[in-house]
């Protein structure tokens, strides 16, 4: 125990809570001589913490904007169903979870700090040895496969770096560790959604699907993804990610691609357990090629995408004068409640967050933001009216009719772009 707590993925993460963070208020001066230290994701997280209901909410809101899933598989993504994934016999399943009991602290036991802290020597070495050729292919030697296996359930630092060990030892042994997970760790609720976000292609000038995949929606909803796993998994799916993504860099020396690497663990990253590859009827080359894409571009997927950043930190402020320096490129503010793109923002749809709900730090408003949430009101009910007929449209209307001062009249009929949005306690609106 004590090991892990000294571990040095503990001490990585002690440095982070270290980091510098500094706001100011919009009454001050700030001479440009003066540096903002900013931590971009320092609201988002805050609200992940203090508002986890909210913070689930608006990013499902926005999961579901860019991805279609159908009803069952939203309920599992939000936890209000059990995961339905492709499976085996109950019987192997069961038989399974009995073998684990017999298991050591970290070897088929459920993914915890502590865990990944004994794992992380293993990436940590695996993370200066990259250039070995056939890396988390060759299989390593299974006598001190078994030896290394034994000292990290036992908690035990290791120092890999005298040879005792080979690389292959430690990737051969990093790759078991993940299959024998008892849940994969980029979780059985998720698998659904990973599947869809592959489907994501661009359309063309008429408004036609294309072959091509978005790459920037994608990008995003993994972003949002991401976000919503459970705090160890992200933790460590960022560590393999990080390695993954070297190792693939140095392809033309240890000839291990992107796409030999997701062959590789996609089978204990992402397939549902017990499963066999005939039970993944076709989705194989979906699975590999999505993992493949998670390590090419593993370097931004670990941000909150900017509109999320934005809201979280209006959420707290209320005020548009606190800029990170991360968002500074992509926004240039214009006036309250109103952000134009900057000759850098993406392509991708910019969100126009909106006032927050009485309650809320921010619920003293001017009389102009308040007729800008009335106005994004109206055009919210508006395009939940154009909706087709589901249950989902029947609930929101609900929402509003509980509202009654917040349901426009008819002659609000004016066109508009997009608007995204949970409800009011719920009605942190969030407007493209």
């Amino acid at each position: 125990m004590a090991a892990a707590e000294n571990g040095p993925q503990n001490k990585h993460k002690l440095q982070r809570r270290t980091t510098k963070c500094s706001v100011f208020n919009s009454q001050e001066t700030l001479t440009t001589s003066q540096p903002v230290i900013f931590n971009p994701d320092f609201f988002v997280e805050r609200l992940r913490h203090e508002h986890p209901q909210i913070f689930a909410d608006l990013l499902l809101s926005n999961i579901s904007r860019l991805i279609d899933l159908p009803g069952d598989e939203f309920a599992q993504l939000t936890g209000e169903a059990e995961p339905r994934v492709p499976s085996s016999s109950g019987f192997l399943r069961s038989f399974n979870f009995l073998k684990r009991k017999d298991k050591g602290v970290v070897f088929g036991a459920p993914l915890t700090e502590e865990g990944i802290a004994q794992i992380y020597q293993l990436i940590e070495y695996l993370s200066k040895n990259v250039h070995v050729e056939g890396l988390f292919r060759v299989p390593g030697n299974s006598l001190r496969q078994a030896a290394l296996r034994e000292m990290l359930n036992a908690g035990t630092e290791i120092d890999l770096e005298t040879g005792d060990f080979h690389p292959n030892d430690a990737a051969t042994l990093l790759k078991t560790y993940l299959g024998e997970l008892p849940e994969p760790l980029l979780t059985h609720r998720h698998y659904h959604a990973h599947l869809k976000i592959g489907e994501l292609t661009l359309f063309d000038e008429k408004g036609d699907k294309t072959n091509l995949p978005d790459k920037e929606r994608q990008v995003e909803a993994f972003q949002l993804l991401f976000l919503i796993l459970p705090s160890a998994n992200r933790s460590l799916l960022k560590l393999l990610l990080d390695l993954l993504y070297h190792t693939a860099r140095n392809q033309q020396i240890n000839k291990m691609s992107a796409i030999n690497l997701a062959t590789m663990f996609a089978p204990h990253i992402i397939w549902p357990k017990n499963v066999t590859a005939g039970d993944l009827q076709g989705n194989i080359e979906k699975l590999n090629k999505g993992i493949a894409f998670l390590i090419r571009h593993s370097q931004k997927l670990f941000k909150a995408p900017v509109y999320v950043k934005e809201y979280a930190r209006l959420y707290f402020t209320g005020s548009k004068s606190l800029q990170s320096k991360d968002d500074s490129t992509l926004f240039s503010v214009t006036q309250v409640g109103q952000i134009t793109t900057g000759e850098a923002a993406p392509s991708s749809p910019i969100f126009r967050p909106v006032a927050n709900t009485v309650g809320s730090p921010c619920a003293s408003r001017s009389c102009e933001t308040q007729s800008y949430t009335e106005s994004a009101l109206k055009e919210l009910y508006q395009q939940v009216s154009n909706m087709p007929e589901s249950a989902k449209k029947k609930k929101l209307i609900r929402q509003f009719e509980k509202q009654p001062l917040l349901t426009p009249s008819s002659e609000s009929k004016a066109p508009f772009k997009c608007v995204c949005t949970t409800y009011l306690q719920n009605l942190h609106v969030s407007q493209v």
